[in-house]
């Protein structure tokens, strides 16, 4: 910004004060500026701008309670200087101004100007209460982050911050709102940070804030935030592309000029009122595009665009039509977005066209509406308050998805799991499908049947049982497509299987399903945790029963509520039982609680003998048996522990186990069978039999008279051989069983093989 000298009721000289006690620390958070820019002798900053501003849209009395804001927030950040030699309140400044260019309202605005007086100086909520009313306080609030909490790691900090922000965001869009603004000015002025610190606000900005910024809308900030973070995280490869595309830009802007009269000559030809303009595709979009396509930049023809704006929705089809007639139209390259808006809103007609010399040119076609909403998104609300019936479509839409992270919260365990669920549902490529009814139904790209279910409500998801597109029955994990029409058929009995975690796309689909297993089976999970703990610390020839004073110590330092909540976590994965017997051992040898290992004749330590961990399989959703090699008692069995998916059970030589082993070895437990195990198991086996009549009631016969019980037949045939292919899923008590079960079918005639399924 501007850093000009005003009046003394507008600025502040920071050399001319005396610095009050609480800001004589000059905290370090948030203190960039911009790498070109010398450190001025004496800072001045200047409200006059954002003054200037505010007067067109706010009435006198709002601008004097802004006014107000920006002289508490100014006494409050005295003497705090930014590492450029800025005095620090020019950076509330131009926050406020990055949201007075939206026309915030002015309790936004005041909560720009004071967004870090809690966190920075020790402001607290009530005396905001006093000065400025609740809804100000509450919007300052939630931009403030948990600074006076201790974390076990700056992960878990940050997810936590993270989760504060959004979930204040659900109750307030303008929280959002100023946080895209303040980290804007930031990104700008991020220059005389260290490089580490750099990349990796650079990189939180691009895996939250980019895709938070698209989601509303917001697309002039995404893509400049977009192009900043790409800056910091690979300068080298953005000083060297924008150079490629300053060279580029003189070599066609004889090509971009022929264009852009042709077609403004042809639209006036047609009649159509419309502004035209050429636009440059962003660094960092054209950087994506070599990367996922693996082009060199000179392979790279359509690096500008052209945007045509219209006073009319039908003459957005119609200048279609003109162009189309003008230039030819590359097939598969035409999107109407707006018979089928994005989730965040957004509207317009893609289309690329062969231009002169063959080049492929892109074109969006939008009314002056369409084109508003798709700069600003949510802001556009308050830049335009007497239009609000256009936009509210879109503000349905956010408040959708606002809501949806409420019920994510409800279902989650932790920040850094709401968090990964948020990030989730951030993915800007989306699937657009239809429920029975016709209705329109936005889903985040890869989405499957089972998403589509939560979508539309959480008990159908977990009543689920069977799904059809397009009239035709498919598996639960199905990937949609657009177009694809979706019906969903339920059953009260049904319940979420651990397994839909291993193919479910949004974040609500995976929030329900883990907080359903976590709730209604946490008996079965406290138990097996519990097992679990145990073998590790008997592995480490410390105690499995934990005396209180370590129990004490271990739940503070863990975050959890109680034991119980520990083992419940470690019972579906959620943390490893090797890792909290470790950080029980770390506890102990410093308390000297350890007890000395046994120690044979030759002075070496004695292994101590580990029990594996005993299944019975009737544990319910916590003990999974894997479908890849169905285990049955007799088979030598191993255990693995899936994250929110509880002990998956494999066979030995399971070449699904074998892979995975080898991947995450740290995740595989020994196991055995229980004895007097009074239940069933299902295993599959395929029979070889002479294509000949009667063979099918033949053989179901006989698994019948061997105590069996058939759950699933199919059949292939091989005509050339006079062959069939018969598989069964059938219920045998184990081994034992299952071999007598098999040599009974050998003796059938007819059959001339017979072997075992797994995998």
């Amino acid at each position: 910004m501007n850093l000009t000298p005003t009046d003394s009721t507008a600025s502040i000289a920071s050399t001319n004060r005396a610095v009050p006690d609480r800001s004589a620390k000059m905290p370090q958070k948030k203190t960039a500026s911009a790498a070109s820019t010398p450190a001025p002798v004496a800072g001045v900053a200047s409200v006059t701008q954002l003054t200037t501003k505010l007067a067109e849209y706010l009435t006198p009395s709002e601008l004097k309670k802004v006014k107000e804001a920006y002289r508490f927030s100014d006494e409050a950040h005295l003497g705090q200087m930014r590492m450029s030699g800025e005095p620090y309140i020019s950076h509330p400044i131009a926050v406020a101004e990055i949201c007075a260019d939206w026309k915030l309202d002015a309790q936004a605005i005041m909560a720009a100007l004071l967004h870090d007086v809690m966190e920075d100086q020790d402001v607290r909520k009530d005396e905001l209460i006093e000065r400025f009313g609740a809804p100000v306080a509450n919007l300052v609030d939630g931009l403030s982050k948990l600074e006076k909490i201790e974390f076990q790691s700056q992960v878990e900090a940050q997810a936590e911050n993270f989760r504060k922000m959004l979930l204040a965001m659900a109750r307030d869009v303008r929280v959002i709102l100023v946080k895209l603004a303040d980290r804007l000015h930031n990104m700008r002025t991020l220059g005389s940070m260290a490089p580490a610190k750099k990349r990796r606000i650079a990189r939180e900005t691009m895996e939250v804030y980019v895709p938070i910024a698209h989601r509303l809308g917001l697309n002039n900030i995404y893509r400049e935030l977009q192009d900043l973070a790409f800056s910091h995280l690979y300068p080298m490869r953005y000083k060297t592309l924008g150079k490629a595309v300053k060279a580029a830009r003189g070599n066609r802007r004889e090509v971009v000029s022929k264009i852009l009269e042709s077609v403004n000559n042809t639209l006036d030809a047609t009649g159509i009122p419309a502004q035209v303009y050429g636009r440059e595709k962003t660094l960092y979009g054209i950087y994506t595009k070599m990367l996922n396509k693996r082009l060199s930049f000179s392979q790279v023809l359509d690096i500008y665009g052209f945007r045509v704006v219209v006073d009319s929705f039908a003459n957005c089809y119609v200048a279609l039509g003109t162009l189309h007639a003008l230039f030819k139209p590359m097939p598969g390259k035409f999107k109407d977005y707006i018979a089928i808006p994005k989730l965040n809103g957004y509207q317009s007609l893609h289309t690329t066209l062969i231009g002169p010399y063959g080049t492929p040119i892109e074109f969006q076609i939008r009314t002056q509406d369409m084109h508003r909403v798709a700069e600003s998104g949510v802001a556009a609300h308050w830049l335009y308050k007497d239009d609000e019936g256009s936009l509210s479509d879109l503000q349905q839409r956010t408040h959708a998805w606002l809501q949806s992270l409420l019920d994510i919260q409800k279902q989650t365990g932790d920040s850094a799991e709401f968090l990964e669920h948020v990030k989730v549902d951030l993915f800007p490529d989306s699937v657009y499908v239809f429920t029975p009814k016709s209705k329109i139904i936005a889903l985040p790209r890869g989405a499957t049947a089972l998403d589509f279910a939560y979508t539309i409500h959480t008990d159908i998801g977990d009543q689920t049982i069977a799904v059809k597109i397009n009239l035709e029955q498919v598996p639960l994990r199905t990937e949609l497509r657009n177009g694809d029409i979706v019906e969903i058929i339920t059953s009260p009995s049904s319940r979420p299987n651990p397994n839909w975690l291993g193919f479910v796309r949004t974040g609500k689909a995976r929030s329900a399903i883990r907080h359903h297993l976590r709730t209604i089976n946490l008996t079965e999970s406290i138990e097996l945790g519990r097992r679990l703990l145990s073998q590790a610390l008997v592995t480490l020839n410390l105690d499995p029963e934990l005396p209180a004073p370590v129990a004490e110590r271990l739940l503070n330092e863990s975050s959890a509520k109680s034991l119980d909540d520990l083992y419940a976590d470690i019972g579906v994965g959620k943390r490893m039982a090797a890792l909290v017997a470790r950080h029980i051992l770390g506890m102990v040898e410093n308390d000297q609680l350890v007890p000395r290992p046994q120690i044979d004749v030759n002075g070496e330590v004695l292994p101590k003998k580990i029990d594996p961990v005993v299944i019975y399989g009737s544990e319910g959703v916590s003990v999974q048996l894997a479908s890849c090699c169905q285990p049955i008692p007799g088979d030598a069995i191993i255990g693995q522990m899936k994250r929110d998916q509880g002990l998956t059970i494999h066979t030995h030589d399971c070449d699904v186990a074998r892979r995975q082993h080898s991947k995450e070895p740290d995740r595989w437990i020994d196991v055995v069978w229980g004895s007097d195990i009074d239940r069933r198991f299902d295993c599959s086996i395929t029979l070889l039999a002479r294509n000949e009549k009667g063979i099918l009631a033949r053989v179901a016969a006989e698994i019948g008279e061997s105590d069996s019980n058939i759950t699933h037949v199919g059949m292939d045939e091989d005509k050339d051989h006079m062959i069939t292919y018969l598989h069964f899923t059938v219920q045998v008590e184990d081994r034992v069983h299952l071999a007598r079960l098999m040599r009974n079918l050998r003796s059938i005639p007819g059959v001339t093989r017979l072997l075992r399924d797994k995998g």
